[in-house]
């Protein structure tokens, strides 16, 4: 079997080159939104060295680097995630982002599964983390609970109203015609 012209020995996962594209990209965004995604095993191992090749562009930190990036993912937020938050999680590595451990088979058609993780660096923090206690209590409001005797006032309702329709056919009955 000769394979001309591919310098990675990449999947074709069963595609044209333009769906194939479509199908790295997408799953090359949520890995990067997500940090950790469950796919099959064929798709991780295809997306390993796409997503490494990501990282060693944003690592450049260059405005063409930024903009290749750009161009790569569909989200633009998973391009800016990687290029100003998750590129200091690598800093200390020079390969080796991303892990695959395989899982059970798909129940279906019996897929073998893989999750494909992150490896970021032990001493790594997200700059934003929105969806933090402290964040939570910072931005709600102090509330003020007054304790009220009154009843809430109950609003009037509707009375419902009931429609008939009499249905028939296009054609007039005999009765109807002589009138």
């Amino acid at each position: 079997m000769h394979f001309h012209g591919t310098k990675i020995n990449h999947k074709k996962l069963s595609r044209t080159a333009g769906p194939r594209r479509a199908l790295l990209r997408g799953l090359l965004d949520s890995i990067i939104l997500y940090e950790r995604i469950e796919t099959t095993e064929t798709k991780a191992k295809a997306l390993a060295p796409y997503f490494e090749a990501q990282v060693t562009r944003a690592k450049k930190q260059t405005l063409s680097a930024y903009r290749q990036i750009l161009a790569e993912t569909i989200n633009p937020v998973a391009a800016q995630k990687l290029y100003y938050d998750l590129v200091h999680g690598f800093s200390s590595r020079q390969g080796g982002y991303t892990r695959i451990i395989k899982t059970a088979p798909r129940l279906g058609d019996g897929a073998k599964m893989a999750i494909i993780e992150l490896v970021l660096d032990e001493g790594y923090v997200p700059k934003e983390q929105p969806n933090t206690e402290e964040s939570r209590k910072q931005n709600t409001k102090p509330t003020t609970q007054v304790a009220s005797t009154k009843k809430p006032a109950k609003k009037p309702t509707k009375a419902k109203e009931t429609v008939t329709t009499k249905i028939t056919s296009g054609k007039k009955s005999k009765k109807e015609s002589q009138k």
